[in-house]
């Protein structure tokens, strides 16, 4: 414990007066430090986080040294004077991980601190430091020290969450509160609270001259600089002629859309986008609640929907941009001269984006009627931080920008990430078409692929291995990630598929998988950020907690159940819809729906939405876990979806499964070969339907109320 001598404590007082002008700390929850002796268990991200919590811890902190606790045979020794310490009053400090991070992520707990805190029967106070990870004494970017400080002072946040008694601190619980506490430090970042236009502003005047957007059609090219001359003189236009707040955009991934939205944003109004390929009903649904009078498109595209309800002003970019060339020039010249700041207010951008409206989407709709997804500038810049440092992406990173925009990976991942960060995209218009997306890749050296398990099977049947030899990360999310999907891809080319998990209500990133750190020295233990069947650990900023789904009473974190969620990117609610916003939003916490857990490691397991679960008998049954047990039965692996599982009722136990099937299945042989597979009794099918094909959406999810109709249908028939 350092502080015990003379020297020590000069060395100390070097430390902190040197720190003290390098460092900005921010100390929240001062308050829950007790006025007597405590253990503190704060994250351990870099090599000077004992300085940074004494800078904004008041009084002064005894530290154990992880060697001396975890590595050596002396535990018993420092637990002893770790208590003696407690008991005079002092606050001692234990990293509870035992080493320092080499992810950015929490690692998992040791049970040091149990013992410690037991032993002394003394308050645990989880601490949270945040904002170090990139700092020259953290591990990002595989180094320690080798690197440039990229600010100066450099800010750091540091909680102090609400003590815990000896008895409550169990490694769950302090996990929890770990991640409560890194949720309430990222809500200190100061551009959490700037206009997506601003950021979008700041990232394209950086290296105005590097190419950002490459249309996969035609192989031309725009600048930064270019995409912020046409996105603004566009802007001009569009808030000269339109009035009102909501802006349409009805346009395929491509350079047009990329401009149509950031020039909605420059012009300080909500762009909207339109699932043009959901029904006529669901687009008119959105374009009433959304008061849409106005959507921006292309000649040649508009004419491919004459059925769509479009709205009443059209702008077609295809015919307008020709005629604004002039502009163009301006302020693609202007754009590059003028400081930032200066740029800005000439353009009449707010200051302040904050938790205002800033990017409208609307759901799929696979269990009802498509709701509008309100996300704010908050939670767009949130979620772009969360996922910048996920990716990490070098100088030579690029994606593929397949997805629709409309799509809330498409959105955030694939439009505002870039535009914010700089990162180059390739776009093209559809994600299905495997063989041209293959082509991009290869022909662009792609590095960042993100698609959905459905369309990852158009790779497999559709493209060569070598097409995707560039791609170092293949990302999927949207629905479950089958397991035979993932090993037949790492078979074909040698990729392993992250599987990630988010919900348009998170804007959407939540969790991903990415490939294992590699250890810069044999003797480092690896710290893993891949975990199979799992979702992956959870972004920065992001708390969890798991409750009960009938009785909303809190689980540990471990515990199967309902998984709530808050932090940046939590959505602000649905458009015009208080009820159901009220249904799923209580005190900042978004109940996902979804049924989960988390491992000690950190990882969070998806184990289906509780719409896809039957109360039979009184036992929960995961319908997505019952199909996974029939297609490993009946050996469906590698086809497309031919059955689903749906909950009809039953007199005798309440819920009965039923079976919808594309291809006639003879049901004894279906119990036979589940009894072997030791599957219970209850979660086996009573019957069947054949139904001419398994519904399911333009994103590949299955489409859970068209599926519902069908097993309706089929009892009255």
């Amino acid at each position: 414990m350092p502080g015990d001598s003379a020297v020590e404590r000069a060395f100390y007082f070097c430390a902190l007066s040197i720190a003290r002008a390098i460092y900005r700390v921010n100390a929240l929850g001062l308050e829950n430090l007790p006025t007597g002796g405590c253990l503190l268990v704060p994250n351990h991200i870099t090599w000077v986080d004992a300085i940074i919590l004494q800078l904004a811890c008041p009084r002064p902190v005894r530290f154990i040294i992880d060697e001396e606790f975890y590595r050596k045979a002396k535990p018993r020794e420092a637990i002893r004077r770790a208590t003696e310490r407690i008991e005079a009053g002092q606050i001692v400090c234990i990293f509870p991980e035992g080493q320092l991070s080499r992810t950015g992520t929490l690692a998992r707990l040791q049970r040091g601190f149990e013992m410690i805190a037991r032993h002394a029967q003394a308050p645990v106070v989880p601490v949270f430091l945040d904002q170090l990870w990139g700092s020259i004494f953290s591990f990002r970017g595989g180094k320690f020290f080798r690197k440039w400080p990229k600010h100066f002072p450099y800010r750091a946040t540091v909680a102090f969450g609400p003590p815990l008694s000896a008895d409550e601190a169990t490694i769950a619980r302090v996990h929890e509160d770990l991640l409560k506490l890194g949720a309430d430090c990222f809500e200190q970042r100061p551009e959490l609270h700037q206009h997506i236009a601003r950021r979008a502003l700041r990232g394209l005047k950086r290296s105005p001259f590097a190419a950002l957007v490459i249309d996969g059609m035609d192989a031309s090219k725009l600048s930064r600089g270019k995409l912020l001359g046409v996105s603004i003189a566009l802007s001009r236009y569009l808030r000269k002629t339109f009035p009102e707040k909501r802006i349409a955009i009805v346009l395929p991934a491509s350079k047009g859309a990329v401009v149509a939205n950031l020039a909605v944003a420059l012009a300080d109004k909500v762009p909207v986008g339109l699932n043009f390929t959901a029904s006529s009903e669901a687009i008119a649904s959105a374009i009433g609640r959304a008061e849409i009078e106005t959507a921006i498109s292309a000649k040649q595209f508009h004419g491919r929907f004459p059925d769509l309800p479009w709205s009443r002003n059209i702008v077609f970019l295809d015919e307008l941009l020709p005629k604004l060339k002039r502009q163009i020039l301006f302020w693609w010249i202007a754009g590059i001269i003028t400081p930032n700041f200066l740029l800005a207010r000439w353009l009449g951008l707010p200051r302040h984006g904050g938790h205002e409206e800033a990017v409208l989407l609307f759901t799929s709709g696979s269990s009802g009627e498509p709701k509008g997804v309100v996300l704010s500038h908050h939670n767009v810049i949130g979620n772009v931080a969360q996922f910048t440092v996920m990716l990490d992406a070098g100088p030579d990173d690029s994606l593929l920008a397949s997805l629709p925009f409309f799509h809330s990976f498409g959105s955030t991942v694939t439009l505002w990430y870039p535009l914010i960060e700089g990162t180059p995209i390739i776009t093209y218009p559809s994600p299905l078409e495997a063989a041209k997306n293959a082509a991009l890749v290869e022909k662009y050296k792609i590095t960042v692929l993100l698609a959905t398990p459905t369309f990852l099977r158009a790779y497999l049947r559709k493209s060569e291995p070598q097409q995707l030899r560039s791609a170092r990360l293949v990302i999927v999310g949207a629905e479950k990630m089958p397991l035979d999907l993932s090993e037949k891809f790492f078979e074909r080319f040698g990729k392993r598929v992250m599987e990630g998990y988010g919900l348009t209500e998170t804007a959407p990133v939540v969790s991903v998988n990415l490939p294992d750190p590699i250890p810069e020295r044999p003797d480092v233990t690896v710290q893993p950020l891949y975990r199979l069947g799992s979702v992956g650990k959870m972004a920065s900023g992001i708390a969890a907690e798991i409750r009960n789904p009938e009785t909303n009473e809190k689980l540990s974190l471990y515990d199967s159940g309902m998984l709530w969620l808050r932090g940046p990117n939590i959505f602000e609610g649905y458009l015009k819809d208080p009820k159901r916003t009220a249904e799923v939003l209580h005190d900042g916490w978004l109940k996902t729906g979804d049924i989960g857990r988390l491992d000690e490691d950190g990882f969070l397991y998806i184990e289906g939405r509780l719409s896809r679960f039957s109360k039979i008998g009184g036992e929960m049954v995961p319908h997505e876990v019952v199909e996974q047990k029939i297609i490993g039965a009946l050996g469906l692996e590698g086809s497309e979806r031919r059955i689903a599982i749906c909950g009809v009722p039953d007199e005798a136990k309440g819920e009965a499964l039923l079976l919808l099937t594309a291809d006639p299945i003879e049901m004894d042989k279906l119990r036979t070969a589940l009894n072997e597979a030791r599957v219970p009794n209850l979660w086996i099918p009573k019957r069947s339907v054949v139904v001419e094909n398994i519904p399911v959406l333009a994103s590949g999810k299955l489409d859970i109320r068209r599926c519902q109709e069908l097993a309706e249908r089929s009892r009255n028939i």
